[in-house]
């Protein structure tokens, strides 16, 4: 049997969770708000949008709370760094072949992070002025509307393509889902990690 090894915490994953499941809330409402001929058959259009601004208002909060924990911070800390090996993984056609060492996260997985991260600070501070009206003229709450409406477009692409990439690589979800993923994947996708958690002793 395959020696596991462990990759996230239990407070990661729920962090992951608990956004992955507002995203897609408020994925779907915006939908539904910015498409007539759905928002017709749905209905309860007012309600819609509550749902819609209060799951983005508490986007950000999984987020937060996930700062008390000392993995997640790491995390965070890993994530923030961009390598040279980090740039060539992401200009390499070949870059999962594993002759490109790679940390905890690779090159694409440190934008998809700075992409989703940045976009959602975006939606939040264009979500407020959009719905707080007293706060800012028509002219910026007008313009606020036009950058929260691309931002949102945008994110829903990187949300797809985030999903895509994923459903391609069982192992990354089982290590998600469950915390924990083979020596052997991440000998093969994570080699410079694998060798700082060997030196930790945290192999399982």
């Amino acid at each position: 049997m395959s020696t596991a090894v462990s990759r996230f915490s239990r407070a990661e994953r729920l962090v992951h969770r608990t956004t992955a499941v507002l995203m897609t809330v408020c994925i779907v409402t915006a939908a539904v708000l910015y498409n007539g001929s759905i928002s017709v058959h749905v209905g309860y259009r007012h309600v819609v949008e509550l749902v819609h601004v209060y799951c983005g208002f508490a986007l950000p909060v999984p987020m937060v709370l996930g700062l008390a924990s000392r993995a997640y911070r790491a995390d965070l800390r890993r994530l923030s760094r961009v390598t040279p090996g980090d740039r060539r993984w992401l200009r390499s056609k070949t870059r999962r072949d594993g002759r490109i060492r790679v940390g905890k996260f690779n090159g694409g997985q440190k934008l998809n992070a700075s992409l989703a991260c940045g976009s959602i600070l975006v939606l939040l501070g264009t979500g407020v002025l959009m719905y707080f009206v007293g706060l800012a003229p028509l002219a910026i709450r007008t313009g606020a509307t036009f950058v929260h409406d691309w931002f949102a477009l945008a994110v829903g692409l990187l949300v797809v393509g985030h999903v895509y990439f994923a459903m391609k690589d069982a192992e990354a979800r089982r290590g998600m889902r469950t915390g924990r993923v083979s020596r052997e994947w991440a000998a093969q996708e994570h080699a410079d990690w694998l060798a700082e958690v060997d030196d930790l002793g945290t192999t399982r």
